[in-house]
């Protein structure tokens, strides 16, 4: 347990950013599972629509750290690619 002011200052700090990057971690997956729920059932403007929209979201959560960069590009390109293949 925390006993000195700047330690407990620290803790509540450190809620407060863990409780925002949840959200924001919750928010990408959201997006993310309607890409794929839109790719599973064939519905290639739905994906598509989807696909405009958590591209840059994925990308927001790398910037702030809520991703690794490279985590973001990985899921932006698989999703891509799965799209490519239902649209062909």
């Amino acid at each position: 347990m925390a006993n000195t002011s700047s330690a407990k200052k620290a803790t509540r700090k450190i809620a407060r950013r863990t409780a925002v990057n949840k959200n924001r971690r919750s928010r990408v997956r959201t997006f993310i599972r309607k890409v794929e729920e839109a790719l599973a059932a064939g519905d290639k403007e739905a994906a598509q629509a989807a696909f405009t929209v958590v591209q840059p979201e994925l990308m927001r959560a790398a910037s702030k750290g809520v991703l690794h960069r490279n985590t973001a590009s990985r899921k932006v390109s698989r999703l891509a690619q799965r799209l490519k293949t239902l649209t062909a």
